[in-house]
């Protein structure tokens, strides 16, 4: 929130064009992140299971229209002042701050251990990313603080029921699969094509939900 904030004083200060050079530095940089989260996947066909089965079922439950649409919702609330980007913006730093290891991890040990170390390095890495997107796109990112106080806080607080599952593999596939949908975020946000990242979501927590299942049986 406190680099959303920062954005949106910035934002009159800069020109269109050191915005646009600055979104595409950042837009690689976040392929980068999440090329290398990716690389941590050790079962590639495992991998390519659940990104399909995954992207079939947030297609059916039309997982990117709802987010887009409570961004729209959000926009109609709080809006001041005419700006198109506010739902765009919404979107976009929510699956950036949501989807990746650190968010994961850094969660799982401050439920478990009382550790926040991985949470204050993760919040330095967004405040400053979203410095940048809040000067893009606008108040939109401040409201991402939301998904992210949920998403996080939910892994914090059932840490210790999802500790016995959460093994190494499984959190290196979760990783791995994040790691390609940061990749499309980055591909989206440099305005190659749209990828519907937010549908592909629930192809995340398929590793954990195979693993669980297998302990079961």
């Amino acid at each position: 929130m406190a680099g959303g904030l920062v954005g949106l004083i910035l934002n009159k200060g800069i020109k269109d064009r050191y915005k646009k050079t600055i979104m595409q530095a950042i837009s690689l940089s976040v392929i980068l992140i999440g090329a290398r989260s990716a690389l941590n996947a050790t079962d590639l066909l495992g991998v390519i299971v659940c990104m399909v089965i995954g992207s079939l079922l947030g297609e059916a439950m039309r997982i990117e229209d709802r987010i887009e649409t409570l961004g729209a919702h959000v926009e109609k609330k709080f809006r001041r002042s005419a700006e198109s980007n506010f739902s765009k913006g919404f979107v976009t730093a929510s699956l950036v701050f949501c989807v990746g290891s650190m968010a994961i991890v850094g969660s799982l040990e401050s439920g478990l251990a009382g550790s926040h170390e991985t949470l204050f390095a993760k919040s330095l890495l967004d405040g400053i990313t979203s410095v940048v997107f809040a000067a893009t796109f606008g108040s939109g990112v401040i409201f991402s603080a939301v998904p992210v106080l949920i998403y996080q806080g939910s892994i914090t607080l059932g840490a210790s029921l999802l500790k016995p599952f959460l093994t190494a593999g499984v959190i290196a596939q979760m990783s791995g699969v994040g790691g390609l949908l940061i990749v499309a975020i980055g591909i989206n946000m440099l305005r190659l094509t749209h990828i519907k990242v937010g549908n592909m979501l629930p192809a995340i927590f398929l590793p954990l939900i195979h693993f669980m299942a297998t302990q079961v049986i």
